[in-house]
């Protein structure tokens, strides 16, 4: 369960600063160790939910759900995972459901009334074409309404005498019939004759914005960017002058930035996004917002690495080491990770600025990362060790002087301090168990009820030791106290 615990740890951390497939990696590998814990699935649903992975997160959701269908949160992730496939039904039936474990809980609310607002704002466009719901598609999109029972189905009204119409009545009549008629080529790909007849249409009502939308939209899907992006500009204009409702003025904003994030415009997309939230807030320009933030800020840490310039740092960072003024060490070896993230010789230079400073946490994560980058990498090894030692955890330094002496088994530094552990073990009792007691992991395997059953047992017979060395679970805790000088075979 620490271990669990641990991952689920690292998860929430990868999640909060929007590593998320770091983060899905963590969950992940927290549930391969416990398959029946519901909060594991239901981070991985909002991790993969940020990663724009909608359907995984939906499947998250409902393991969550099953799992524990009392627990409110778990219908909050099915309704944001179903929105982001656009299945509104879905998500609206998730958060009632939710309600009725918990009809309180402020998250089910807000997500009940922005579905609610999206569909109404769908149902109420009387035939316009909506803005396509998919943030990377400005498709338009059609209402499809289920067929009336034949025996309710109620009479058709009457067509309109054109000859009965004002002037004004006249000219929108004729401009929605020509829209019509561009919905239908539209739906069928047939984007010049669409474009004849949403042009015919502006030429009957030119105060509409809804044909420009519609325009965008066709120059959109011929990737006619520069004109997707004209269109909906005329488009705000004309809803401006004609007091357009807010939503069709956000539909044309929301739309210039899919076109931006189209051309990989991020920074222009997010403009947008945020211009067309200020008109009107929906989860998919809202969804679309947060992905373009994403990008924006890979491009930014990308856009900052130069090796050149970290080697600059490290060199800076070299000789403030050799002064003894390891903070101001730290701060450039620090610039140059950032200027080179992947460079494992970095971690393990501010590791030992770290170590100077008696900051042990801090040097520590940064060996880890350093071997993590690279295996064979002694140096960071023999770093770990001299940390350790600091830290003292004798067991756990002496493993990385090991690990060090695997690759290079001459390596004079890390044959020195695996001699001082070495060293350590031999010293008097009470210190041994004073040293091995301030170990958190040697204090869990102690606390062990089955493990105390073993070491009586060991005691007693010591060939028992053989026969538990077969179990590797047993023979690693085992190991460990061995390491620690707790117990010795002889």
């Amino acid at each position: 369960m620490d271990k669990v615990n641990e991952l689920k740890e690292k998860g929430n951390t990868a999640l909060n600063a929007e590593k998320f497939d770091e983060a899905i990696a963590a969950y992940t590998e927290a549930i391969a160790l416990d398959a029946k814990n519901h909060v594991l699935f239901s981070n991985r649903s909002a991790a993969f939910a940020k990663a724009g992975k909608f359907r995984e997160a939906l499947e998250d959701a409902e393991k969550t759900i099953s799992l524990n269908p009392t627990w409110p949160k778990g219908y909050s992730r099915k309704g944001v995972a179903a929105a982001g496939l656009r299945d509104y039904m879905k998500a609206l039936e998730a958060y009632n459901e939710g309600l009725k474990h918990d009809p309180q809980n402020a998250i089910l609310l807000q997500g009940c009334q922005e579905i609610t607002a999206s569909v109404l704002n769908m149902m109420q466009s009387q035939g316009d074409i909506p803005m396509d719901v998919d943030p990377q598609s400005s498709s338009p999109s059609f209402e499809r309404k289920a067929p009336p029972s034949k025996s309710s189905e109620p009479p058709k009204p009457a067509e309109p005498r054109v000859e009965d119409m004002s002037e004004e009545e006249r000219k929108k009549y004729f401009a929605k019939k020509e829209k019509e008629l561009g919905n239908a080529a539209y739906k069928k790909k047939d984007f010049e004759t669409a474009l004849k007849h949403y042009n015919a249409a502006i030429e009957h009502d030119p105060t509409d914005i809804t044909f420009h939308n519609n325009i965008a939209a066709v120059y959109f899907e011929r990737k006619e960017y520069d004109e997707c992006i004209k269109q909906c500009e005329k488009g705000i204009e004309v809803g401006r002058e004609n007091r357009a409702d807010f939503k069709l003025i956000a539909k044309s904003l929301a739309r210039i930035g899919n076109t931006y994030r189209k051309l990989e415009n991020y920074k222009q997309a997010k403009f947008y996004y945020e211009k067309a939230m200020s008109e009107h807030r929906t989860p998919e320009i809202k969804t679309s917002l947060s992905e373009v933030e994403a990008k924006i800020k890979e491009e930014e840490r990308r856009a900052y690495i130069d090796p050149v310039k970290a080697e600059e740092e490290k060199e800076k960072g070299n000789e403030y080491f050799k002064k003894g003024d390891y903070s101001n060490a730290v701060k450039h070896y620090t610039e140059a990770i950032k200027r080179n993230p992947d460079d494992p010789k970095l971690y393990s230079n501010r590791a030992a600025c770290y170590t100077k400073l008696a900051a042990f946490d801090l040097g520590l994560k940064d060996c880890d990362t350093c071997i993590k980058l690279d295996e064979k990498f002694i140096k960071g090894y023999i770093r770990k060790g001299k940390i350790l030692q600091g830290m003292q955890q004798t067991s756990k330094a002496s493993s990385a002087y090991q690990k060090a002496l695997e690759l290079d088994p001459n390596n004079a530094e890390a044959i020195d301090g695996y001699r001082q552990c070495s060293m350590n073990f031999q010293r008097n009792p009470q210190e041994v168990l004073k040293n091995a007691m301030s170990d958190p992991e040697i204090q869990q395997i102690l606390k062990d009820p089955a493990m105390r059953m073993i070491l009586e047992q060991m005691q007693n017979d010591p060939n028992a030791v053989k026969e538990h060395l077969q179990n590797p679970a047993i023979a690693d805790k085992i190991m460990k106290l061995l390491e620690s000088g707790i117990i010795q075979i002889h």
